[in-house]
């Protein structure tokens, strides 16, 4: 199956590869997959997770295969061998076996519904999102949380900011959009272990825009925001909407824009360049987070003065 269908960069939109495991339908942004390859025999590892079958060498790269029977803790036996997505974020690639891949959907992040927390406990949530298509719901998985869960050294460390240097930041506000509770909580961590303890948080891009757009009316923009933090992948509007609309404004396209994602591999590193980004990050990288953070502000708040 093609899945190098290209998007125009900061439409809202993305597209969504459904697959099946067991009869409940699921959802994975396309670009976080690499490839889809048939079922090949893996080898077992001693003293692994339990959700993890083992490792297998396509075109001479081991990779690990996850059992997303086992992740979500279906106990029903396949009938078929199934596939394996190989998919590529935060730096690192991952097989996840699946039962049957269904197609791909091109969807706007408009459309993508956040899971409240009745159903979805911000801890151990490992869904971000659902989706109407073709009148079933589609649930779209958390796949960093999935493979963080396993192995938490591939997830965002707030520890690799223990040796930085700590100062009074608070004159410089940033403005974050971020879905992931535990991770925006994480990033703020961070940011306030740094000194920049003014920190303006929103949910999703939409909300992000909306107050930038309130800003923007009172004529404080400039003033209220120094740089600003964005992931990718939100529901309502994603990052990259975001920095669009950010850098087509006359006045805000003056703040700087970091993308911090999961995602960023060279192609969607070109598309953040291509809207304007000002530097792009995957969350493995929190420890330069601070350091881009503090060029590029330095450089806002002295090209103001």
């Amino acid at each position: 199956m093609d899945t190098n269908i290209l998007l125009e960069s900061g439409t809202n939109e993305l597209e969504i590869l459904e697959f099946k495991v067991a009869n409940n339908h699921y959802g994975i942004n396309v670009a976080k997959i690499r490839e889809i390859l048939l079922y090949q025999p893996v080898t077992p590892l001693p003293n692994s997770h339990p959700c993890v079958e083992g490792i297998f060498m396509p075109r001479d790269t081991m990779i690990s295969v996850i059992n997303l029977r086992r992740c979500l803790n279906i106990t029903e036996p396949a009938e078929t061998d199934g596939l394996f997505i190989i998919t590529n974020f935060n730096k690192l690639n991952t097989a996840f076996h699946v039962d049957e891949v269904l197609g791909i959907h091109r969807v706007s992040w408009e459309n993508i519904i956040k899971p409240d927390a009745t159903i979805s406990a911000d801890d151990s949530a490992v869904s971000t999102g659902v989706v109407k298509l073709d009148d079933k719901l589609v649930v779209i998985l958390d796949f960093e949380k999935i493979v963080s869960d396993i192995n938490p050294e591939t997830g965002l460390k707030v520890s690799d900011m223990d040796n930085y240097e700590e100062r009074d930041r608070s004159s410089s506000p940033i403005l974050i959009a971020e879905d992931s509770p535990l991770l925006s909580k994480l990033i703020c961590e961070c940011l306030r272990k740094a000194g920049y303890t003014n920190l303006i948080v929103n949910m999703n891009g939409q909300e992000a825009w909306d107050k930038l757009c309130e800003m923007n009316e009172r004529g404080t923009v400039l003033d209220d925001v120094h740089c600003i933090i964005t992931d990718i992948e939100m529901p309502l509007m994603d990052g990259h909407r975001l920095t669009k609309l950010v850098k087509e404004n006359d006045v805000m396209k003056k703040i700087p824009v970091v993308i911090f994602s999961s995602l960023i591999n060279e192609e969607i590193r070109l598309k953040g360049e291509s809207l304007g980004a000002d530097a792009q990050l995957t969350k493995p990288e929190i420890g330069k987070l601070v350091s881009a953070i503090d060029g590029l502000i330095e450089k806002y708040e002295a090209n103001r003065k």
